[in-house]
């Protein structure tokens, strides 16, 4: 009888930590964004494995790029500036307020200061971003930006 009760036991215990793992690895499963302002680069991993690194363009003089630890908290296929003359922002990372990670047409300018705050990508890195945040969630990303 001790016997049955001590495989039990472990088959619970067993199945308890494999759960854990499966739900560990889970959790695990994300999209790192990190936007150095210095290089005006982006470093993109998924899963803790390097993705991508792309050229931005974050804020000119007279304007500011938030810095810090954030979340998206909406994904946007096509969004119009209500601020800047309508202009468009396709695949945006809203991440701050009015702050996104989107798509530009200004291509020449990516690698230099040149936005009014948002963070700008070229239109495919955009597009690639806004899939890997829709497939891992919101929850599962995280956005640093550093100078």
């Amino acid at each position: 009888m001790r016997i049955g009760f001590f495989r039990k036991a472990a088959a619970v215990a067993a199945a308890c930590l494999l759960s854990l793992l499966v739900m560990g690895s889970a959790a695990q499963a994300k999209v790192a964004v990190r936007i150095d302002i210095s290089s005006q680069t982006m470093f993109v991993s998924v899963n803790g494995w390097p993705y991508a690194s792309w050229r931005v363009s974050t804020a000119r003089r007279g304007y500011w790029t938030p810095r810090g630890s954030f979340r998206p908290y909406l994904l946007k296929r096509m969004h119009y500036s209500s601020k800047y003359e309508n202009s468009p922002m396709p695949h945006s990372v809203f991440f701050r307020g009015g702050y996104a990670i989107h798509g530009t047409g200004y291509l020449r300018s990516l690698g230099r200061p040149a936005s009014h705050g948002c963070i700008r990508l070229a239109p495919g890195n955009a597009a690639r971003l806004y899939g890997l945040i829709r497939q891992y969630g919101k929850a599962g990303t995280r956005i640093v930006i550093t100078n």
